[in-house]
């Protein structure tokens, strides 16, 4: 039976030991407890393939002298933190160690002193996303948005199977979120949210059933999949237009059978969630070109909901929602300007709430930084938004790093974007939006020769 934290009832621990052995160790001293344990040496652990589970890295710092690795670039792309393992005569190297990382075990670590951390910083990370979820304001002052809501409330407390239709950026995973805190039995599970589009092709059994140990070469642990993290809670699919018929099949079949067999396996393990499923894509039209499963589509919408958008909502919630994100940032907010509220309503935001919300963030910062509500440099930042290209100058040190890694990883597969896309562990639709935002282009032949 296994045990569980008391801060932290259930953790992701990636492993990467370089040269070191660390990886056996650390299997064997959380082996009682629900942490899944999951070498990292060789992939690219993605933020947007990471379940809802919290993530922590137990890196060896052997590491650092590989080539192809970057401090900031791993904890940018991976999203977790990082606990180092080191000899004691490193650890006041400021090469190895940047003032950032400040969780450090030495070599010789006993099991004590490694569940003592890890479960201390991944407390610490839960709590910190509980105080950011519960301070995040749902704005809905528009009389479609109050009946939406509504209509989300009737549907929270029923087992049955949600679609979550919306344009991107409308806060389908909020809406998700909603109807999982709201249902008396899966509410108090866990909530597992999956980007299906981001899957890289041939890791989806992997993902999605886990895997027994030895089942493929590096498989040195057993592994849940989404499947069985979600069980007792809400598995969120979200872009499930994005799924590949042949992987479509399977999640039909764990939908009518209730189970999972794990990669390398044979026993069946029984689950039981509740499937909310999003997508910003005409499914029923996709069912007519054949390229979505009908009986899946009759499967998932059950209950169908439409979000709406942000033009559809109006003025009213732009303003709102605008000036409730800059009352995060600026602790003592003067009254926003006229002329600003003026502007955020006629602005049209093909990006909807997301984008709006990062507007208002890079707004805030300026404000803050400046002391003043310069005119000319938000509206600056406004006239930008006709093309979602971010100015040269206005990228920061980690747009700069993200657009200079998929430069290199476009370099290195010969900028064919299907591979250069599962290099990266994103889909290919992501990568050209992250080449237009960036304004990658390079290869425009080619590139071009691709979209057609």
């Amino acid at each position: 039976m296994k045990l569980r934290s008391a801060f932290v009832p259930e953790l992701d621990v990636y492993v990467w030991e370089g040269k070191s052995d660390i990886a056996e160790r650390v299997a064997r001293a959380l082996a009682n407890f629900d942490v899944d344990v999951i070498r990292a040496d060789n992939i690219v652990v993605s933020r947007d393939i990471l379940s809802a589970r919290l993530s922590v890295a137990v890196i060896s710092v052997t590491v650092i002298d590989r080539p192809n690795f970057s401090v900031s670039d791993w904890q940018a792309g991976h999203g977790m933190p990082v606990i180092w393992v080191a000899a004691e005569a490193r650890t006041t190297d400021p090469r190895v160690y940047p003032p950032e990382y400040s969780n450090i075990l030495p070599a010789d670590f006993t099991a004590a002193e490694l569940r003592s951390l890890v479960f201390k910083v991944a407390g610490v990370v839960r709590e910190q996303g509980a105080r950011a979820k519960a301070s995040e304001p749902l704005i809905a002052t528009s009389a479609c948005m109050r009946a939406f809501l509504s209509e989300v409330q009737a549907y929270a407390d029923c087992d049955s199977t949600v679609l979550i239709r919306g344009e991107t950026g409308v806060g389908k995973e909020r809406i998700a979120r909603l109807l999982h805190e709201g249902h008396h039995r899966y509410g108090k599970g866990p909530f597992v949210a999956v980007n299906c589009g981001a899957i890289p092709d041939g890791l989806f059994e992997s993902h999605f059933f886990g895997h027994a140990k030895g089942a493929f070469t590096g498989a040195t642990f057993a592994h849940k999949g989404y499947f069985e993290q979600a069980n007792e809670g809400t598995l969120f699919l979200d872009e499930i237009g994005d799924l590949p018929l042949y992987q479509q099949v399977k999640l039909l079949r764990v939908l009518e059978q209730n189970t999972v067999t794990r990669l390398g396996a044979t026993a069946e393990i029984p689950v039981d969630f509740r499937l909310v499923a999003a997508t910003n894509r005409d499914l029923r039209e996709l069912v007519r070109q054949e390229l979505f499963r009908a009986d899946l589509y009759y499967r998932l919408a059950v209950i169908d909901l439409q979000v709406p958008n942000l033009e559809e909502r109006g003025a009213a919630d732009k303003i709102a929602i605008f000036k409730a994100m800059l009352g995060q940032i600026l602790s003592d907010q003067e009254d926003v300007p006229d002329w600003l509220e003026a502007l955020v309503a006629r602005t049209r935001f093909p990006g909807n709430v997301r984008e709006l919300r990062n507007v208002a963030e890079r707004v805030g910062v300026m404000v803050r930084q400046f002391r003043s509500w310069d005119r000319e440099r938000i509206g600056r930042i406004f006239a930008s938004l006709s093309d979602g290209v971010i100015p040269v100058n206005e990228r920061s040190p980690q747009e700069v790093a993200e657009r200079n890694r998929i430069i290199g990883a476009l370099d290195a597969h010969g900028w064919r974007r299907q591979d250069t896309a599962n290099y990266l562990g994103i889909s290919r639709k992501v990568l050209w939006e992250k080449m237009r935002k960036y304004q990658i282009v390079g290869q425009e032949a080619e590139i071009a020769g691709e979209m057609d």
